[in-house]
């Protein structure tokens, strides 16, 4: 069954996608309202590719990266992922090809062996930083030698009509033969979208949508709560962390890095309602259980900021591409 119209906004979609750590899709989603059309997919979550397959016509593929052959993967002109940086802060500088940075090196070959028109890469603000800026120096200088001028974002997806504050970096590479230069990231919009417009006549959830587990001193270290007239809080992953609805009482804070919760009822964010927040259409199914269906969510790259990534791209592709005849991947 098909949840969700993903041709509201383009009907002729001329670009196609290749999807690694591909997730639930909200990458993916967000490319396809922006008139691509994703192929392809990746990811080792069993649940995630489950719920990939709800909505798109991709060959979803579920299992370890490194155990796929390359040339099973099918030219497409995107490739896209968000590889985990885990190993980036514990490398030096310019060991950036460290055994716990597998997953970046593969994303790196696939790029290398299919040589698409462009990629687009998702990582946590963090990866500026990392090695004094060093690692991402080294990122932009891999991708180089491969062919592609890369281009770090650093946004946050509030500016751009997700109601959640989410700090992220989006890496665009595009093939050298295309000749991008000044690449410049769309403006944020004029507005922000509160959580009193984004969550409007949400159902109170049933109890099992909602993680109910111990507040951990973790989740006590600081303010968990913000208003209905302002943005959430980052959505994790992780269900234990899932911040407070806004109709729960005010925190209060009684020392460093303590606080306490005020009278009355107190929960979290239910799984449909964090997903509303990154943006996935209301009424998306996830499968899985609850925890799987918060990583899930959490994980994904906002839809909305992903249609202002591929709405992008897309206005450069077509400026490119019916400019010089590409047609031809590189070293065909």
């Amino acid at each position: 069954m098909k949840i969700i119209d993903l041709n509201e906004k383009r009907n002729n979609k001329k670009y196609t996608v290749a999807s690694l750590f591909a997730g639930a899709g909200g990458l993916d989603i967000g490319l396809e309202r922006a008139g691509f059309k994703t192929v392809w997919a990746n990811d080792i979550d069993k649940d995630a590719c489950a719920t990939h397959e709800l909505w798109s016509k991709a060959e979803v593929v579920q299992g370890d990266i490194g155990k796929i052959d390359y040339f099973e993967v099918p030219d497409t002109d995107i490739i896209t992922g968000g590889f985990p940086c885990q190993g980036f802060s514990l490398a030096g500088p310019r060991k950036i090809n460290d055994e716990r940075n597998k997953l970046y090196r593969y994303f790196v070959k696939l790029v290398e062996v299919k040589q698409p028109y462009a990629f687009v890469a998702e990582n946590v603000k963090g990866i500026l930083t990392l090695g004094d800026g060093e690692i991402i120096e080294a990122i932009i200088e891999d991708f180089s030698s491969k062919g592609y001028d890369v281009y770090p974002n650093l946004v946050n997806a509030a500016d751009y009509g997700v109601p959640q504050d989410r700090w992220r970096v989006l890496l665009y590479g595009f093939r050298k033969d295309l000749k991008v230069k000044d690449f410049e990231f769309p403006k944020p919009f004029p507005y922000k979208v509160t959580l009193k417009e984004a969550l409007k006549d949400m159902p109170e959830p049933k109890s099992s949508d909602v993680c109910n587990a111990a507040y951990s001193s973790r989740f006590m270290s600081r303010n968990r709560k913000r208003g209905w007239n302002e943005v959430s809080y980052t959505i994790p992953a992780m269900s234990k962390q899932v911040t407070l609805h806004p109709s729960s009482p005010d925190m209060i804070k009684t020392g460093e890095d303590n606080w306490i919760f005020g009278e009355g009822k107190t929960r979290r964010f239910s799984w449909q309602e964090a997903a509303v927040i990154q943006t996935f259409p209301r009424g998306m199914e996830f499968t899985g259980n609850l925890t799987s269906k918060y990583r899930q969510i959490g994980n994904a790259v906002p839809v909305k900021l992903a249609e202002v990534v591929g709405k992008k791209l897309y206005e450069i592709l077509e400026e490119k591409l019916s400019a010089k005849d590409l047609s031809q991947k590189v070293g065909e």
